[in-house]
């Protein structure tokens, strides 16, 4: 698989040894030092992420598979069938009273998952989550990425597309996603200060992680604002809704997208020219890495994470805190932008 980002300078040299076999997510200069062997134990990890079965987290599952390969830990991915809160926190439930080591979560919604990680974390499970820059009840949170300037990029994209005027909407897959929210905060401030003759026609629209729900929510939109010029998409299904939207309504070179989405889902649009822009981080990666820091905090090497760690992993060479946070939110640099020109480079 083609590097998403050119490798950053090394912050921590890592123990020599042999690779790991390859697979979807480059290894090759991988922590060898957190595998069961080298630990003197398999731990179980769990992979709790928003909704099971849709291609992003299907990416990501492959990514904690090859971890759970290449280390020799129980490494495992779970969640519920479609994006709701309340099945999360009951899989996590499930998972303290079966005594899992680590916990790795995407959260649906930060809030509802607060008091079932603090009681994990009170049972001794490690928890390294994801798309929670605000998560309290952590002991480490993993970002691909600063959140606002991921958005702001999005922004600078969407709004050249719209010649810098026009009505535009953004979406969040829940209005509680921490993450996600933060991209559009950092798009809209982006636009105020980039772009003054655009504005946001409405609040923001909650799509649930479904791309048939972001199809519905932005054709009564597009109803409401029949001039609408832009969509903001926050979730990766809302590339594919607003693609079907696009398309289906003629609509292509007069109202735009830009936002996160994978070539798996949005790629015949983006070649059609439905829509002009992607950008994603490897959910593979992403799972891998967490899983690296769970194994690490387990094998007592919790010293080591912090700013400057390397990974070893693509986008993830060199983390760091941003100023005033805490010492345990991390930031990776793993964000790649994607039109019809280079969509190809990029096999999932």
């Amino acid at each position: 698989m083609k590097k998403l980002i050119a490798s950053l300078a090394l912050g921590l040299s890592l123990v020599a040894a042999p690779a790991f076999a390859q697979g979807v997510v480059d290894t090759s200069k991988a922590r060898t030092d957190i595998s069961a062997e080298k630990a003197g134990k398999k731990f179980t990890i769990a992979t709790v992420v928003k909704v099971d079965g849709i291609a992003w987290f299907d990416r990501m599952h492959t990514g904690v598979d090859q971890f759970a390969k290449n280390t020799g830990h129980d490494a495992f991915q779970v969640g519920p069938s479609q994006a709701d809160a309340a099945a999360q926190v009951q899989i996590i439930e499930n998972l303290i009273a079966q005594g899992v080591d680590a916990i790795c979560v995407v959260p649906f919604s930060v809030e509802a998952v607060e008091p079932v990680l603090q009681k994990a974390r009170e049972r001794g499970i490690v928890v390294v989550a994801h798309e929670a820059s605000n998560l309290k009840n952590a002991d480490y949170v993993l970002e691909a990425f600063d959140n606002k300037a991921y958005g702001a990029k999005l922004m600078e994209t969407l709004g050249k597309s719209m010649n810098g005027e026009g009505q535009y909407v953004t979406t969040v897959g829940s209005l509680t996603s921490q993450s996600q929210n933060e991209w559009i905060d950092g798009a809209v401030a982006y636009q105020k200060e980039h772009f003054p003759k655009m504005s946001e026609a409405t609040g923001r629209l909650e799509t649930y992680d479904d791309a048939n729900t972001d199809y519905t929510k932005l054709s009564q939109a597009l109803t409401t604002y029949p001039q609408l010029k832009g969509i903001l998409g926050g979730p990766m299904p809302t590339s594919a809704g607003a693609g079907r939207l696009i398309a289906e309504r003629g609509l292509k070179d007069k109202l735009f997208f830009a936002g996160t989405g994978l070539p798996s889902v949005a790629g015949q649009y983006l070649k059609d020219g439905d829509i002009q822009y992607i950008q994603f981080w490897d959910p593979a990666v992403a799972g891998y890495a967490m899983n690296t820091i769970a194994a690490m905090a387990l094998a007592g090497k919790k010293d080591e994470i912090k700013a400057g760690l390397n990974l070893g992993l693509t986008g993830y060479e060199n983390l760091t805190t941003p100023a005033g946070a805490a010492p345990n939110l991390l930031y990776g640099q793993g964000w790649v932008g994607v039109t019809a020109a280079n969509m190809a480079d990029y096999n999932f």
